[in-house]
């Protein structure tokens, strides 16, 4: 089964290195979006099973974001993995508390990014 996998994020530099990383397992197809309204858009198309959702982008950041994806009423819920620097543990639970499944430290591993992903996509499944 393929992993259909939106990353978001507004510096072209991450999103090609996400790309590229995730690109590179056979099991993960990957889109890329360059704010927060592009996702939105994206996501109201179906397809998705997992969104990876920059935190700090202009206009609409990764909280306004995922508020507007929830807003969507997808069935079933896309999830929502935030990638970000912040990640002390007080920040992580709120990430969670907002309803995302995880949260991936910035700058991320790109020889990881994919399995990382995998595993938090099977453990929400769960």
């Amino acid at each position: 089964m393929t992993l259909h996998v939106l990353y978001v994020d507004d510096d072209a530099d991450i999103r090609e290195i996400a790309a590229l990383s995730l690109g590179l397992d056979p099991a993960i197809a990957v889109e890329t979006a360059a704010s927060g309204q592009a996702a939105v858009e994206r996501a109201r198309q179906g397809g998705l099973d997992l969104i990876l959702l920059d935190v700090m982008m202009p206009q609409m950041d990764g909280r306004t974001t995922f508020a507007a994806l929830q807003g969507l009423n997808l069935t079933p819920p896309v999830p929502v993995v935030f990638v970000t620097a912040r990640t002390q543990a007080h920040e992580i639970a709120l990430f969670k508390d907002l309803g995302a499944i995880g949260v991936i430290a910035k700058p991320f591993d790109p020889m990881t990014l994919a399995r990382d992903i995998r595993a938090l996509h099977t453990a929400a499944l769960a």
